[in-house]
């Protein structure tokens, strides 16, 4: 698809909000959790791609919204940083493969702010009645948003500061932030599916935690958004050695 930039708006101190538009989205479908890959720059003769999830979809308006953490200089940072209403960019989607699972009793879900488009597009298509837990790490907590959901939410923010303007923020990556909080949950009774989203060791801890607490691995759905102290590569994924 050719996007064009509708707005463009700082959402919390780490987010921006970004609204796309093409005839396209028209007749757009996917599954909550789904992104969109976008060309964000070129290398030479290479395209850099990132990917952000869909937060939302509008189809008569032909909108379609992303929320994208605003981190450092990177391609897609820069990207995102400079669009203004009217610029256009290539865009390639749905893409991904987690979404809710449709046999769980209850959800679960870890991330840090690169996942949090992703958590919340999940838990708002969830039925009322669905129990759900999310934990969710922010840089601070005016980096809160409130969460429109049907179902019933245990909603726990995880902010690396008290935002109180002393000191710098602690980077996301820490696995014992994530993890602290995930040892103190009690999983509920039933079927339950996890859902894990952040830097690609974060993940794998995770991962290792819940397969010592019972879950079988097709109960995870583990997904690294980025690696510490590494570069996505051009196609949006992190590095496989990350």
């Amino acid at each position: 698809m050719r996007l064009e930039v509708v707005s463009n708006d700082q959402l919390t101190p780490h987010l921006q909000r970004l609204v796309l538009t093409a005839p396209e989205l028209g007749s757009f479908s996917y599954q909550p959790g789904q992104d969109v890959m976008l060309m964000v720059a070129v290398d030479g003769n290479r395209p850099v791609r990132r990917r952000y999830t869909i937060r939302d979809l509008d189809p008569a308006r032909q909108r379609l919204t992303m929320d994208i953490v605003r981190h450092g200089d990177g391609p897609g940072e820069s990207w995102v940083r400079a669009a203004r209403p009217g610029d256009t960019i290539e865009g390639i989607g749905p893409r991904g493969k987690i979404f809710p699972a449709q046999d769980a009793d209850w959800h679960l879900f870890a991330a840090d702010e690169s996942g949090l488009a992703a958590v919340f597009a999940m838990i708002s298509s969830l039925p009322a009645g669905t129990r759900a837990i999310a934990l969710l790490e922010i840089p601070e907590p005016a980096d809160q948003q409130p969460l429109d959901a049907k179902a019933h939410v245990d909603l726990r923010w995880l902010p690396r500061t008290a935002g109180d303007g002393d000191g710098p923020i602690p980077p996301a990556g820490d696995p014992e932030r994530l993890a602290a909080a995930l040892t103190g949950i009690r999983l509920p009774d039933g079927h339950g599916h996890a859902y894990l989203f952040g830097e690609a060791r974060v993940v794998l801890a995770l991962r290792e935690m819940l397969a010592s607490r019972g879950l079988a691995a097709d109960q995870v759905s583990p997904k690294a958004y980025w690696g510490r102290g590494k570069a996505n590569a051009s196609h949006g994924e992190p590095a496989r050695d990350s």
